[in-house]
């Protein structure tokens, strides 16, 4: 966590609790080190903070590995496709929205370079920055059914919301 830690202790004594939290949810209980890094990968991807993104990558990518880092990254940028898209049927609440083909490829979410449940872990954590009710009901359960517990599924959304702390913290 060298460079992570390096980047928190460059943040403006305001946002000083940010940093401390943020090596706190890296070093989760209940996320083995693979999980916790793809989400916070994830997240600051989702987020789009270059500083953060590089700080993140550079710990993590011998963990994560080349696959890892790649559905990072798609998971990134296919939930920031579908939070819009699905978050507009869910709030217009038209019936004949929901009864629509979404036409949307999203081929990646079924078959990941490393696992459907990291997928998903790192899916929530977009849903839950964004603020799509859609997705979140849709990845919750999914994770709960693939052996998650509340605990694991609160560690990933503690990680994306520090992370999106974060990144504000560093346009301070």
């Amino acid at each position: 966590m060298e460079h992570v830690n390096q980047l928190c202790e460059g943040l403006p004594e305001a946002a000083k609790d940010l940093g401390l939290n943020l090596v706190a949810v890296l070093k989760s209980e209940h996320l083995n080190p693979e999980e916790v890094w793809a989400v916070a990968l994830t997240a600051s991807y989702f987020v789009r903070n270059a500083v953060l993104q590089e700080a993140v990558l550079a710990d993590c990518q011998s963990i994560l590995g080349e696959g890892g880092v790649e559905d990072a990254q798609a998971a990134a940028s296919l939930m920031a496709m579908n939070t819009i898209y699905f978050r507009f049927r869910h709030m217009v609440g038209k019936e004949v929205y929901g009864q629509m083909r979404s036409g949307l490829r999203m081929n990646r979410i079924m078959a990941p370079a490393t696992s459907k449940k990291q997928f998903e872990l790192c899916s929530l954590a977009c849903a839950a920055l964004a603020g799509c009710e859609a997705c979140l009901q849709s990845h919750e359960p999914n994770l709960l059914q693939e052996g998650y517990t509340e605990l694991q599924i609160n560690d990933v959304v503690r990680i994306a919301a520090t992370i999106q702390g974060v990144a504000v913290a560093l346009e301070i």
